[in-house]
């Protein structure tokens, strides 16, 4: 049986094991996954180095180390992710969330903050959660056709205290006509040939439900593009990420299909990442 250990210790034996995997910072990733697993923060690693750590614990280190060591993606270990202000819990239920995907939200909550928003396709529940928390919606309401990734969701909702609706719906086919001043979506967007030539540590965790779009990558965004026109309110907001390379070809489907104000902006990488485009009032 495991003895208990001092935390230095144990997170060098966590760093060697990382060493020479495909983890960037080794020490670092282990002090991640102690903070994690017991609710404390990276930092603090330094400061308790001298501490017992219960056999028990050590062992549940050793299972998370090697899980990692193996190329399980560090927000699954960990169990969390950061998000714009919100620290959500994570697994490979649902997907992982991306810095780009906060610029998102910034550009929504720039063009309206107030009546419904949806979020359609909402995964671990990071976009609806944050038009939740720093928009003045008297409404936000969470849609994903993966009852694993509503309960994700809804346990990231209990953990952040605030008040969204989960709703499971395939796209926008349950919603009801009219019922959205913001429809925003970060919907899968890869297609088929894509998806089969992804890095591993992506192909091989991440769930592909949210990912993989039909032959072209495009047939989610579409859908959303058509049926957002029954969806969302005369003056209301869609609001979509893309994949950088289609975004001239989806800015041309939401002009043809009649939407307005028509816009691709960039993410902070600088590759046009977001469409927005506003219902017509009067139609």
């Amino acid at each position: 049986m495991t003895d208990a250990l001092p935390l230095r210790a144990v997170l060098d034996a966590g760093r060697r094991r990382l060493t020479g995997s495909d983890t960037a910072d080794p020490a670092r990733e282990a002090a991640v996954i102690w903070a994690h697993a017991f609710g404390r923060t990276p930092g603090e690693a330094a400061l308790e180095r001298d501490r017992a750590v219960a056999a028990a614990d050590v062992e549940r280190l050793r299972s998370l180390f090697e899980r990692r060591a193996r190329g399980e993606p560090l927000a699954y270990v960990a169990g969390r992710a950061g998000f714009r202000h919100l620290d959500v819990e994570v697994d490979r239920r649902v997907l992982i969330p991306r810095p780009e995907t906060e610029g998102l939200v910034s550009g929504v909550l720039g063009r309206v903050a107030t009546g419904t928003a949806l979020d359609v396709g909402t995964g671990s529940g990071c976009i609806a959660l944050s038009l939740a928390a720093e928009g003045g919606f008297e409404r936000v309401v969470a849609i994903d056709r993966s009852a694993d990734a509503l309960r994700v969701a809804d346990r990231n909702r209990r953990g952040a205290a605030l008040a969204i609706e989960l709703v499971r719906s395939d796209l926008t086919s349950s919603l009801a006509d009219r019922s959205a001043d913001a429809l925003v979506s970060n919907p899968p967007y890869l297609s088929e040939a894509e998806y089969a030539a992804l890095d591993r540590s992506v192909r091989d965790w991440e769930p592909a439900l949210a990912l993989v779009s039909g032959p072209d990558g495009l047939a989610a965004t579409r859908r959303l593009l058509d049926d957002g026109r029954r969806v969302v309110r005369g003056g209301g907001w869609l609001a979509l990420e893309l994949d950088a390379s289609r975004a001239g070809i989806v800015g041309e489907m939401a002009a043809g299909l009649g939407w307005q104000d028509v816009s691709l902006e960039s993410d902070l990488f600088g590759r046009e990442r977001y469409l927005f485009a506003r219902r017509s009032a009067t139609s």
